[in-house]
């Protein structure tokens, strides 16, 4: 049974609610199969539209994992149970250098020239970008930042 007919299904007896976003799919399909194989039904929302233009994203708001209402608190549990925060290239955990918290997140940026004229050339041509400039963000206090 797909996505579409499972929704439809259980469309009139119960709801799905929103607990995860990601920016791109194959994180979403690592996270849909895990919380599957602990019996949770899962929908993944704008999946085909980002796979089809990842610059988009941000844009729709990343791709939304959904779980079923009456399942929501358990799949959060579980995603809380998975380390889903950034870790630095010997596997350590990065902190904020404000506030020291370890909810980091890696985003990409188009905030200076090369970017830019690399996404506008990728819109153009409907290419993948050659350039992206990545940096880190704290979910707590809000402060941007580059690894060093």
């Amino acid at each position: 049974m797909n996505n579409y007919t499972q929704l439809i299904k259980h469309k009139m007896s119960d709801t799905f609610k929103t607990i995860a976003r990601f920016q791109y799919s194959t994180e979403a399909q690592i996270i849909k199969g895990r919380l599957e194989a602990e019996g949770i039904q899962v929908f993944l929302s704008d999946n085909l539209t980002i796979d089809t233009d990842p610059l988009v994203s941000n844009a729709i708001g990343g791709i939304k994992l959904k779980v079923l209402s009456r399942q929501a608190l358990e799949a959060q549990h579980i995603l809380e149970s998975i380390n889903k925060y950034s870790i630095d290239d010997e596997g350590n955990t990065i902190n904020c250098p404000t506030c020291g918290s370890e909810k980091i997140e890696l985003f990409s940026t188009i905030k200076d020239a090369k970017s830019l004229f690399w996404f506008i050339f990728g819109f153009l041509f409907s290419a993948l970008p050659f350039y992206t400039r990545h940096k880190y963000k704290c979910e707590e206090c809000k402060t941007e930042f580059d690894l060093k």
